[in-house]
Formats: C-alpha cells, sequence, structure tokens
C-alpha cells in the first residue's frame, strides 16, 4: 500500500480535540471507540500498532472476550468513514495491527516537535528573538488539552502527559528566549497570570522575579520571592529551589538577577 495522498489543507490535529480533514472534509468519527481508536493510530502515522495494544487501550485490563472481534469490528467502520468510496490504502491492515497510511508531517504535533526543536537550537546560538518566535509558533498550534474530546485509556492517557510536558517546556523557553531578547517589560503581565494559575511552579517565578529585577522593580521582586518562600513553606514544608534563593541574594545585595 502506498500513503495516501495528501492535498493542501489536509490536516489532523491533536493538540486540542482530535480532528482529522482530508480532501475537504472532517473525517474524525463521532462515535467515542471509533474515536479513540483513530487517535491510537494517528499518534503512530504510518506505523503497525499492536492489536494487543489497541485492545488495552480500548478496555485496560478488563476486556472482554470478544475484544478481537469488537476490534476488528471497530476498524471495519473506521475504515469505511476514513474512505467511504472504498478507494482503500488510508486504513490498512498490517499484521499484527493496524497501520494509518498518513505522513507523520499532516499532524499537527509533527510541527510542533520541529519548531521546538528550532527554538532550542536557536537559543543555543544566542538568536533570543528568532528563538521566542518559533516557540510563540509552536505554542500557537494548541487550541486546548492533547486530545480533548476522547476518553482516554491507559496508553492516550500516558501520551497526553507527555504532551503537556513538553507544551510546559516550549513555554519556558519561550518566556526565557522573550527575556534574553530584553522583552522583560513586555513579559511581566504574562508571568503574573501563569504564577496566578501555577502558584508553586518555581521555574515561572524565577523568570518573573527576574524580570522584575530586570526592569527596575527590585522591591517587586522582593516581595514576589518572598510570598513563594511563605507559600512553599506553609503549604509544602520545603525551601525555595537553589536558583531562587541565589536571584534572592542578588537582589538583596543590589544586583541584577542572572540574564
Amino acid at each position: 500500500m502506498h500513503a495516501m495522498t495528501i492535498e493542501p489543507g489536509d490536516t489532523a490535529r491533536v493538540l486540542g480535540p482530535l480532528e482529522l480533514h482530508i480532501g475537504g472534509a472532517d473525517r474524525a468519527p463521532s462515535t467515542p471507540k471509533l474515536l479513540q481508536l483513530l487517535a491510537m493510530l494517528l499518534i503512530r502515522p504510518g506505523k503497525t500498532v499492536h492489536v494487543d495494544s489497541l485492545v488495552h487501550e480500548l478496555w485496560n485490563d478488563a476486556p472482554p472476550r470478544s475484544a478481537r472481534r469488537t476490534l476488528h469490528t471497530y476498524v471495519h467502520h473506521l475504515r469505511r468513514h476514513l474512505d467511504p468510496e472504498g478507494n482503500g490504502g488510508v486504513l490498512v491492515t498490517s499484521p499484527p495491527g493496524y497501520r494509518l497510511e498518513i505522513d507523520a508531517g499532516v499532524v499537527d504535533v509533527s510541527e510542533f516537535h520541529r519548531l521546538h526543536r528550532l527554538g532550542r537550537d536557536l537559543l543555543d546560538e544566542g538568536d533570543n528573538a528568532a528563538a521566542a518566535h518559533a516557540f510563540r509558533t509552536a505554542l500557537d498550534l494548541w487550541s486546548g488539552p492533547p486530545l480533548a474530546n476522547i476518553h482516554c485509556g491507559p496508553t492516550l492517557a500516558a501520551y497526553t502527559v507527555y504532551l503537556l510536558e513538553h507544551r510546559r517546556n516550549a513555554r519556558d523557553l519561550w518566556i526565557e528566549a522573550e527575556i534574553r531578547a530584553g522583552r522583560h517589560r513586555e513579559m511581566l503581565g504574562v508571568l503574573r497570570s501563569l504564577t496566578t494559575a501555577d502558584p508553586f511552579d518555581e521555574t515561572l517565578h524565577a523568570q518573573l522575579i527576574r524580570a522584575l529585577g530586570l526592569s527596575g522593580r527590585r522591591s517587586d521582586a522582593l516581595a514576589s520571592y518572598e510570598w513563594l518562600r511563605t507559600r512553599l513553606e506553609d503549604e509544602l514544608g520545603v525551601t525555595p529551589c537553589a536558583e531562587l534563593r541565589e536571584l534572592h541574594r542578588e537582589l538583596l545585595s543590589e544586583g541584577h538577577p542572572i540574564r
């Protein structure tokens, strides 16, 4: 079988609700189990997904005795949904499992990873403004929690955690690149919002304190550190991380936060 022909506008999205548009038509099924099956095939585009992996995802540790027969029925219905004209070659049987013949580049997560890598390389090279643009473009691919319209079993649930960790890393690196590019004042509102939503994220708090210090707001930076230190000690029984303690020492000595 040849990989399905990808036309301009054909897209597959997992960074938000799952969507699949082929030839201008929305091919994502509405039936929960078919959508879950499609997600399992879509996160490994062009690769065979073992029957056992699909059964485990769809029924976890309690599959019915008829699981394989039921899975075969699901595949039949999904194949007809994806290829109503019966041309073949979209969803193929590939022992010991099934394969979705779609190019990985069509899936938004592939572009996200490409931009994430590009941003890291640009940051390493010191091209901070370009790095910030790459990370921002990567983050703009997200429209919500990954696979938001799917009841995820164990495999897809783990995959969403993996994606969210990469999104968090891209966000942190985007902020870092913006600060290095001299946009610390512009990032203060973003950082205030993010630290309010996630009050124990020490990376975000360190970036906020740095941005405040670089903006000439030393007293606000010290107040932010003290607020976080109190919350961490009172609610978690821990002290701020080494990076935050170093920033605090520099602020007390009227130095500037690490750039």
